[in-house]
């Protein structure tokens, strides 16, 4: 018989192989596919430190190439996804920035698709992963396509496209074991992150509760990068792109979101469904923060650094513009899935900057949709093709769908008379803005990219006091799946750079110290060449002590429109009551449920049959907003007999939602670990139906969280 091996035994085994994995890099010296020795993985070629990156980067294509077709055919990032059709309707002309017919027609209604996404996650994840969300946006002009494709959090982890590999490698399941799906919260990642400085300004938004939000439809939306608007007399302004949710920025709590995910893991995707489906058509503002050329250089960080918001503080939003999307797919392959977004996909009026990261995606777009569609043609599909005629001599290729005529497929020519010509930009043909380049060619970048620090910093000192719970929190779990302790610590140190209370709470939830010092450099997101001292991040330095807008606390709490209101009753609740409350609700766009001990049907106190919309054991609390429950004696003894109407009781108090009950109904509250707290400013006994309505518009009634943490798992 083989011996047992022992813990010992595996353990000092596991070592080892550790130790042999790490013998196969020793003194290995990276390359190309070609074998040919490289000294810079992490900056694309550029004309100058802060100019556009260069078509002959023979690197960057390798790379960004070997990545973009690494997966087929679901898309290697955003491959979970929802969209709807919908239209854009300009409210104020931007004509002095922008010539752009969509920025200055305020008569036009142009037709738009939305898709938002997970970033990390397969196809087949759940909706309320902590992740980043994918905001784009297909606007289908008079002038052509065009599509702004973004984020919900207003920065990108990394400020060169050359980086991109490198940090979905590190988020993606580790490649040994392919675990865990959908998380951030493992070695690899946080290997990365705390190796790559310029990442923690997306990373610590990525630890707040923006990265779990409640809907699609209560998200933000940014175009993160800085572009231009150019007008008719050829000037250049820079911009900022900003979507705003007519219902506010809201989100849910981790607990929240993890058993979301086991209740219902379509949540996101049903909600933006059912919403449209009921005519709740989700509504978002446009915003635009105007930068004029002179002042590119005014702030305490560079425009072109896809890692550094602009504070609306500093440069308040401009409201142009609403989307509503008013109508769901017919057909979530050949739409949703199908959609294809490139970010060089603008229309006159509209150009880029030499963001490196911004210079990369107008590569990697095309050659990932070659990829996943598997046609150059994919411009031809339905839910792709521009409402504008097409014209030019690009033929043939796998699927084509169209069927050009004639006989030449060239320029010039005389024998199709000359067409298709050429415009002239007089009548709206496309032209580059003409910037002055007068640089170097050079593998590097600016020196103005190295702070890490300071918007970190700011985001945090901006947040309300139960968000940065949330952070530390969100940190302290992540942190804690991690099984490295040097990762770990140094993660510690550069969180501690951010905020020193953050980092405490941290450790302490951790057991660890924070260390004094680290042995490598803070930044290692630099080439072999480069002058490591010029790239290091200084401490944070604070040119804004706050931002409102950058907390959710203050984002807009005037609606309950589309909020998901559990009923708990049983045969003889209350009708009146609850004809009372259900018209007070409805009447302003919430949706409520009747939840009781079964389905099919239940009885009012008035003999009237109610169709249930759900059995209490297929659903839960985490999937509401709020909880009501009219009385009625026998119905209320029902449900006191069903203990999981407590739990569900319980568990709603504990994620601080209001709760409202009428007469017997407080017997019920009794039965609960709210009974000790009728006193709170979100349980409402017996009240007016509109105190319950203003609560269920804040959201969460946050002043009760030290009290919601005692309530039972």
């Amino acid at each position: 018989m083989a011996k047992k091996s022992t813990g010992k035994h595996s353990k000092t085994q596991k070592i080892k192989d550790l130790e042999a994995n790490r013998v196969d890099y020793d003194n290995s010296a990276m390359t190309t596919n070609q074998g040919l020795k490289v000294n810079d993985t992490n900056n694309s070629l550029k004309s100058g430190e802060r100019g556009s990156t260069l078509l002959e980067d023979f690197l960057l294509r390798e790379k960004i190439t070997h990545f973009d077709h690494e997966r087929i055919p679901e898309r290697i990032v955003h491959a979970r996804g929802s969209g709807a059709h919908g239209y854009f309707e300009l409210t104020k002309s931007i004509k002095k920035y922008s010539k752009a017919g969509i920025f200055n027609d305020t008569e036009r209604k142009t037709p738009v698709f939305a898709r938002f996404s997970t970033v990390a996650g397969s196809k087949g994840s759940p909706d309320l992963a902590r992740d980043v969300r994918g905001f784009a946006v297909k606007f289908y002009t008079e002038e052509g396509t065009w599509d702004l494709v973004g984020n919900n959090m207003p920065i990108f982890f990394i400020q060169d496209a050359m980086k991109f590999p490198d940090l979905i490698h590190s988020v993606k399941p580790e490649p040994n074991n392919e675990i865990p799906q959908a998380a951030s919260a493992h070695d690899t990642f946080y290997d990365f992150v705390s190796h790559t400085t310029e990442t923690l300004h997306n990373h610590i938004w990525a630890m707040s509760d923006r990265a779990i939000p409640r809907s699609l439809r209560m998200m933000e939306g940014f175009g993160i990068h800085t572009f231009r608007l150019i007008n008719d007399k050829n000037e250049s302004h820079f911009v900022k792109f900003h979507w705003k949710p007519k219902l506010g920025a809201h989100s849910v709590t981790w607990d929240e979101a993890v058993k979301i995910n086991g209740a219902d893991a379509d949540f996101h995707r049903r909600d933006l469904w059912e919403a449209i489906d009921a005519g709740h058509f989700p509504e978002w503002e446009l915003g635009i923060q105007v930068v004029p050329e002179a002042d590119e250089h005014k702030f305490d960080f560079d425009l072109l650094d896809p890692t550094k918001l602009i504070p609306e503080e500093l440069v308040p939003v401009e409201i142009i513009g609403k989307m509503v999307l008013n109508r769901n797919p017919d057909n979530f392959f050949a739409e949703t899935e199908q959609v294809a977004f490139l970010p060089g996909h603008i229309v006159p009026g509209i150009d880029f900057t030499n963001d490196p990261l911004l210079q990369g995606r107008l590569f990697s777009y095309r050659d990932t949709q070659l990829s996943r569609l598997g046609t150059p043609n994919f411009h031809q599909i339905p839910i792709n093709k521009p409402i504008t005629k097409v014209h030019n001599n690009e033929r043939d290729g796998h699927m084509q769908m169209d069927i050009p005529k004639g006989q030449g497929a060239y320029f010039p020519n005389t024998l199709m008379g000359g067409c298709p010509h050429l415009n002239a930009m007089a009548d709206g043909g496309f032209t580059h803005y003409e910037e002055r380049i007068d640089a170097k060619k050079i593998r590097g970048r600016s020196e103005s990219f190295s702070d890490h620090f300071s918007q970190p910093a700011l985001f945090y000192r901006s947040l309300s006091d139960w968000e940065k719970e949330h952070v530390a929190g969100a940190y302290s779990f992540e942190l804690g799946k991690c099984t490295q302790k040097h990762i770990k610590e140094r993660m510690l140190w550069l969180i501690n750079k951010i905020n020193n209370d953050l980092a405490l709470t941290v450790a302490k939830n951790l057991g660890l110290e924070i260390p004094k010092s680290i042995e490598e450099p803070i930044n290692q997101a630099i080439g072999a060449d480069a002058d490591v001292e010029k790239h290091q991040p200084g401490d944070a330095k604070n040119y804004l002590d706050k931002d409102e807008a950058l907390s959710q606390a203050n984002t807009k709490f005037d609606s309950i429109e589309t909020r998901q209101i559990a009923v708990l009753v049983a045969n003889g609740f209350d009708m009146k009551a609850f004809k009372k409350m259900k018209s007070l609700l409805e009447d302003e766009g919430a949706m409520l449920k009747l939840i009781a001990p079964h389905g099919g049907t239940v009885k009012c106190s008035e003999a009237m049959d109610h169709e249930v919309d759900a059995a209490i054991s297929t659903t839960e609390s985490v999937l509401f907003d709020a909880i009501y429950i009219p009385g009625g004696k026998d119905a209320i003894k029902k449900l006191i007999d069903t203990p999981k109407y407590t739990k569900f009781l319980n568990e709603a108090f504990k994620h601080c939602k209001a709760i409202a009950a009428d007469d017997e109904a407080e017997d019920l509250i009794d039965n609960t670990f709210i009974k000790d707290y009728k006193d709170d400013g979100a349980v409402f006994i017996n009240e007016k139906p509109k105190a319950f309505r203003d609560a269920i518009a804040k959201h969460r009634y946050w002043k009760r969280r030290d009290v919601a943490a005692k309530v039972p798992a």
